[in-house]
């Protein structure tokens, strides 16, 4: 192909928005000499504007693993509001001689992964495994008084919550600022005073509750008993985003070939991106992958996460 011409990738779909690879096998004009590879915001007039970070990776065909890879160092926006900004990526991706004809072009073919992060999921998105990351948000009103104390310090509990046999006395106003699923939960209590909460056991809901009142949970909690993992289940079921993304960071160490298949799981039915990609990261490993094949692991993988699985067998 001459210089300037172009190869298109199929659509694929990530965070609600489409996307195609774009690649010019004898460079991008003014790329001669160059692989050049972009990525292109394909439904940006149906979806909007888009923010995304991207990865992209040549293949060794050798081993199935990445040998050349660039990245951008932060999120570009593709918008079309000061001029057509709909791809990004690198002309001068890499250079013809650099390229080696048994890893990289096995019968003559390039084999490219391109790995796209999504600043924010859409609404209507159905795509359940799209990677997002999300800002926690800030209470929709002060609890401070204006004397600056907070409210906790000045007022006396007006709720009490019941979870795994136990009761917390606790302000209606905090769990309203704090989650939006406890301010749709009491509105439909009405001026109930007292809230039950099933499905939950006593030590997970105090630490939620602590946290609404400002105590970020220690490691020493986090490692206690798989508490990590039970308290980032509650804080996705009352969208807690910030003690969510405490929880899955304290998650990360503990990766391993016994826990991988069970992490993973846990990652995709929550939303936990980082997780996600720590658990991908791991089984890419060739001796990894292979480890987990021999145990229950991963059948339950192939059970429960189907996407991921057909992610590491690309890879």
């Amino acid at each position: 192909m001459p210089n300037g011409e172009k190869i298109r990738s199929d659509e694929f779909r990530v965070g609600g928005h489409d996307w195609r690879l774009e690649c010019y096998p004898n460079g991008l004009t003014g790329n001669r000499g160059f692989v050049s590879l972009y990525l292109t915001h394909a439904s940006h007039a149906k979806t909007g504007d888009a923010t995304a970070r991207l990865q992209f990776s040549i293949l060794d065909q050798s081993c199935w693993e990445p040998s050349c890879t660039k990245f951008s160092d932060d999120y570009y926006r593709f918008s079309d509001t000061h001029g057509p900004h709909l791809s990004w990526g690198f002309g001068n991706f890499i250079e013809h001689e650099d390229l080696d004809k048994e890893k990289h072009l096995k019968d003559d073919r390039l084999m490219i992964m391109c790995d796209v992060t999504v600043a924010g999921l859409r609404a209507d998105d159905d795509d359940d495994h799209a990677v997002a990351e999300v800002e926690p948000a800030s209470p929709p009103f002060d609890l401070h008084g204006p004397d600056g104390q907070a409210i906790w310090n000045t007022e006396k509990p007006d709720l009490e919550i019941e979870a795994g046999g136990e009761t917390f006395p606790v302000h209606r106003r905090v769990l309203e600022a704090r989650s939006p699923v406890f301010k749709a939960d009491l509105s439909l209590a009405g001026g109930a005073a007292k809230l039950r909460i099933d499905d939950m056991d006593a030590d997970v809901c105090k630490a939620l509750l602590r946290f609404f009142y400002d105590e970020i949970p220690g490691t020493e909690l986090l490692e206690n008993a798989g508490m990590a993992e039970r308290l980032l289940i509650a804080a996705n079921r009352y969208k807690v985003e910030k003690l969510k993304h405490i929880c899955e960071k304290a998650l990360l160490p503990s990766v391993s070939l016994s826990s991988v298949a069970d992490t993973l799981a846990l990652a995709e039915r929550h939303h936990c991106p980082e997780l996600r990609e720590a658990c991908v990261r791991f089984l890419s490993s060739r001796d990894n992958i292979v480890a987990l094949a021999e145990t229950d692991g991963f059948e339950k993988m192939k059970k429960d996460c189907p996407s991921a699985l057909l992610e590491l067998l690309v890879k």
